[in-house]
């Protein structure tokens, strides 16, 4: 289950696949506060590192953050502006954790270099330093020079990658920023970390597409489970572990369990469905007679490709002064 968990990426390697990408969109750039705010990444590690010891299920969901914020209007930190009909009170959006860790470096970086950092790359790093922490990749080099937006609307939202869509609109979504299907099953892999709402997934334990029923793509072994964590009815804000028995771990198991039907979202389970998606799963899985994909290296060419997304640089947008709200 952890095939590539454990495999040593050459830094380098990792380090030349961002900056290649980075120069090729020629957005944002590795080093872009190199003497404006030197410290920059120092500090947003430490601020994820400190909310990480106080609760590991929380850094997770900045990831998830991440990409809810690149799909809407691009990178630009929308989805931290509060307020009514802001993204983040956006259905898709209410289970979203972790943004009192953007506050706490905001707040710290205000102080050291006031007015210089962007939300966006605030949050962009903190993703990065999440999966970092749950013993992933080798340090990769975050493109930054993103600005803030100055527009959040929750309407926006609707196009956002949905937990039941299926894998043709999921391809179509990704397409539509910019992202092959190759993107689309790595950046899935994002679940190997975190857990999800019961909300979001207990149709398909007790009546799927009005079977009365579960979904037949769950392992049979797998539902008892799933239906003892969420309970016919019962509470659904409680979470569960998207990557049964390693949620906490940035690794392939994701894929593993997707082959074995133990994806939780039906967005997952339904790319092991298709054989264009469920290819990829296989080849980060090791299958024998496919080429293989190193996750770790896919991952993070990945994350620079989503983190380029209709990005604002320049004189676009602004640099706010508090990250929940506009200047």
């Amino acid at each position: 289950m952890e095939f590539f968990s454990r495999k040593k990426t050459p830094l380098f390697l990792i380090v030349m696949l961002a900056t290649l990408t980075t120069l090729a969109l020629g957005q944002t750039r590795v080093g872009f506060y190199q003497t404006s705010c030197p410290r920059v990444e120092t500090i947003v590690q430490s601020a994820v590192a400190a909310a990480n010891r106080a609760n590991p299920g929380v850094p997770p969901g900045l990831v998830r953050m991440f990409f809810h914020d690149c799909f809407v209007n691009g990178c630009d930190a929308s989805v931290l502006i509060t307020g009514s009909g802001s993204e983040r009170t956006a259905p898709p959006n209410s289970l979203l954790r972790g943004f009192e860790i953007i506050d706490a470096a905001k707040t710290q970086l205000e102080t050291a270099c006031p007015g210089v950092v962007s939300c966006a790359d605030i949050l962009a790093i903190a993703a990065r330093d999440s999966v970092l922490l749950a013993g992933g990749i080798a340090r990769w080099q975050v493109p930054l020079g993103r600005r803030d937006g100055l527009v959040s609307r929750a309407a926006d939202t609707a196009n956002l990658p949905a937990f039941n869509d299926p894998v043709d609109v999921q391809i179509r979504k990704f397409s539509d920023k910019g992202l092959s299907t190759q993107d689309l099953v790595t950046l899935s892999g994002a679940h190997t970390l975190g857990t999800a709402a019961c909300a979001l997934f207990s149709y398909r334990l007790y009546n799927f597409n009005n079977t009365n029923g579960p979904d037949p793509s769950i392992d049979t072994a797998f539902l008892p489970t799933l239906r003892n964590l969420c309970p016919n009815g019962g509470d659904g804000s409680t979470r569960v572990a998207l990557d049964n028995g390693s949620e906490n771990r940035f690794d392939t198991s994701y894929f593993g369990n997707l082959r074995s039907g133990r994806g939780v979202l039906e967005s997952d389970q339904v790319l092991w469905g298709n054989p264009t998606t469920r290819t990829f799963a296989q080849r980060f899985l090791g299958v024998r007679g496919l080429v293989g994909l190193t996750f770790n290296v896919e991952f993070a060419r990945s994350m620079v490709r989503m983190g380029n997304i209709e990005v604002k640089t320049g004189t676009q947008g602004e640099i706010r002064r508090v990250c929940s709200a506009f200047n």
